[in-house]
C-alpha cells in the first residue's frame, strides 16, 4: 500500500476514496473498505483518507481519546483491508479551516479527482463540522461522483459498533468483547527493554515490553498469545505498576511458556489477551510466587506451532 502525506493524487488512475479516522480498524471500518473496493473498476485504485493525529488533538488538545491502535498499526490494518493507497496526513489548521464545500469541491473533486467516495452515514467534516452526508450527496452527485454513506455496522444485539465502545471494553479488561467488536484481536507490540530483572530471580523471567502510545487494558494479569520471531507462545502478561515491589510507572511484562531466549531489543507482539485476575500487593514474595504458580493454569493448553 502506497502512503501519501499530501492531499494530492498525481496518478491518472481513477480513485475511489474512503474517509475516516479508522481507529482500531473495527468491523464497521472493514465494511467501509469492502464497499469502497467494491466500487473499484479495472484500472482504478482505492484509497483511505485518514489522519496521523486524532482531530481532537488539534481541536481540543488534551481531550483526545486514547487510541486503540498506534499509527503504524492503523496503517498495517488499512493495508490488510485491501486499500491500494492511504492519504496519511496531519489534522492541522489547513484541514480544520476548510469549509465543507471547499473540502468537497477543491480537495476531493479538484485535487484528488475522486470517482467515488464512501463514508459512515454519521460522518461530519469541514470547519466546525458543518458538513454532513446530505451535503456530500448533493455536491458529489452534481459532479457525477458515486457516493455511499454506509449505515452503521451493528453487533449481534443490534447495537452500533464504534471505537468508543471498543475503548470502553479495553479499559475495563473485557478483551473478548473488544476483540468481537474489532473483528480481530487487540494487540500490544513493542521492543523488549531491560527491566528490574526480578522475574529471573523469582524463576519467572519476563520480557519487559516498551509501552506503546495507545490505550492499554486495565491493570491485571492476562492470559495471552505472544508472537516472537514467527512463532506463537502461550503467555502470561502483567499490566500495572508491580505493587508488591512498590512499582511506580506502568509496565507491560510477558512471561512466555517454554521459552528461554534473551531477546532485548527485539520486537514481541501480544494478542488474544484474556483477563485472569487483578494486580495484588503481597506481603511476602513467597505468597506472590504461589499465586504465580496458580496463574499458570491460565496457559495450561497445548503449545502453538
Amino acid at each position: 500500500m502506497k502512503i501519501l502525506h499530501e492531499l494530492r493524487w498525481d496518478s491518472h488512475e481513477p480513485l475511489i476514496l474512503a474517509i475516516g479516522f479508522f481507529d482500531g480498524m473495527h468491523r464497521g471500518h472493514r465494511d467501509i473498505a469492502r464497499q469502497a473496493i467494491g466500487l473499484r473498476r479495472l484500472g482504478w485504485r482505492t484509497a483511505a483518507l485518514t489522519f496521523a493525529n486524532h482531530p481532537a488533538s488539534f481541536l481540543r488538545p488534551g481531550q483526545e481519546p486514547p487510541l486503540i491502535t498506534t499509527p503504524e498499526e492503523r496503517i498495517d490494518l488499512l493495508a490488510q483491508a485491501g486499500y491500494d493507497a492511504c492519504f496519511f496526513v496531519p489534522f492541522d489548521a489547513s484541514i480544520a479551516g476548510q469549509s465543507a464545500e471547499h473540502f468537497l469541491r477543491e480537495t476531493l473533486i479538484g485535487a484528488l479527482r475522486v470517482r467515488g467516495v464512501v463514508v459512515g452515514k454519521s460522518f461530519r467534516f469541514g470547519h466546525k463540522r458543518l458538513g454532513d452526508t446530505e451535503l456530500m450527496a448533493r455536491v458529489l452527485g452534481e459532479a457525477g461522483i458515486a457516493f455511499v454513506p454506509l449505515e452503521p455496522t451493528v453487533d449481534g444485539g443490534g447495537a452500533r459498533i464504534s471505537s468508543t465502545r471498543i475503548r470502553e471494553a479495553i479499559a475495563s479488561g473485557r478483551m473478548d468483547s473488544a476483540d468481537e467488536l474489532l473483528g480481530h484481536s487487540y494487540e500490544i507490540g513493542g521492543l523488549v527493554e531491560l527491566g528490574a530483572g526480578r522475574g529471573h530471580g523469582l524463576g519467572f523471567p519476563t520480557a519487559n515490553v516498551s509501552v506503546p502510545a495507545k490505550l492499554l487494558p486495565k491493570d491485571g494479569v492476562y492470559a495471552a498469545v505472544a508472537r516472537f520471531d514467527g512463532r506463537d507462545y502461550p503467555s502470561l502478561v502483567s499490566i500495572g505498576s508491580n505493587p508488591t515491589f512498590e512499582g511506580g510507572s506502568r509496565t507491560v511484562e510477558a512471561w512466555l511458556r517454554d521459552f528461554e531466549e534473551t531477546i532485548y531489543g527485539r520486537e514481541i507482539r501480544l494478542r488474544d489477551l484474556r483477563y485472569v485476575r487483578a494486580q495484588e500487593r503481597f506481603e511476602r514474595v513467597d505468597d506472590l510466587l504461589a499465586q504465580m504458580e496458580r496463574d499458570l493454569d491460565a496457559v495450561a493448553y497445548p503449545s502453538y506451532g
